[in-house]
């Protein structure tokens, strides 16, 4: 083991955010796997769409962080069939007042082939994105002001929702920084942790690592200055999606390595 552990988000950050490819960080892939280093994915992505990811990019024994931290997808396991969080999140979804409910559409309200055209994704893998466990996806199409009456309605029942690079999520409450942390707890000895986001819902995960990078994200607003940067400790990439992963990843944990690039 290196004595580091690294999570990273997924879309806009490993995962190109329009073709959904990670080659562009092949080489920072490469140093990760020559040295030992525990990759965990922490994603909105359900488990049915991580565990090909994760044993695709050879970390099938790494624990996975699933649908914005609402679950894990434990090492070496498979997607669950167990729906009930989801299920009594669309229930109470659907028994909000009729004139709030209708200012959001999640995945619950599309067919797969929405869920295609509103991801990106192709028909097998919009089919695995809608088999939610934990949370719900989806689109905001009301004002501010209907979305605070939303949100006010979701907390009486212990919901929540976040923003992400791509969709306002709603869900119990668990974010990728506290499985981050629960995570990081389990590992022994404690590792150095890095952390890579481009998102709000990536904002705590960041702040919490030993080093944290803002993936640079060219479709989305810029996140405001976090906690760490002033002292380097959170820097700001100048590529975007993968490319600027590759090059943070190689540039922060090359020299513990003494790696060359």
């Amino acid at each position: 083991m290196s004595g580091f552990l690294v999570f990273t988000d997924l879309d806009g950050t490993l995962l190109d955010h329009s073709t959904y490819s990670y080659a562009a960080a092949r080489d920072a892939l490469r140093l990760l796997h020559h040295h030992g280093v525990p990759l965990v994915l922490a994603s909105s992505k359900t488990a049915a769409e991580i565990a090909p990811l994760r044993a695709e990019l050879g970390y099938p024994h790494v624990p996975a962080i699933v649908e914005n931290g609402a679950g894990i997808l434990e090492a070496h396991a498979k997607a669950g069939e167990d729906r009930g969080d989801y299920l009594e999140i669309i229930a109470i979804l659907n028994a909000l007042p009729g004139r709030i409910r209708a200012c959001f559409e999640g995945f619950s309200d599309w067919s797969v082939g929405e869920i295609a055209r509103h991801t990106g994704l192709p028909a097998e893998e919009a089919a695995r994105a809608a088999a939610r466990q934990f949370s719900e996806p989806g689109i905001w199409l009301g004002s501010d002001e209907e979305l605070a009456a939303f949100e006010a309605e979701l907390a009486k029942y212990g919901l929540r929702g976040r923003r992400g690079g791509r969709f306002y999520t709603l869900s119990f409450g668990a974010t990728k920084a506290s499985r981050m942390a629960e995570i990081t707890a389990r590992a022994r000895p404690a590792p150095i942790t890095l952390a890579l986001g481009d998102a709000p819902n990536d904002r705590e995960m960041i702040e919490m690592a030993d080093y944290g990078v803002i993936i640079k994200n060219d479709h989305g607003a810029e996140l405001p200055a976090l906690d760490g940067e002033a002292q380097g400790r959170v820097i700001r990439t100048d590529l975007s999606g993968p490319a600027g992963w590759n090059r943070a990843v190689i540039d922060i944990l090359s020299p513990h390595f003494g790696a060359k690039t």
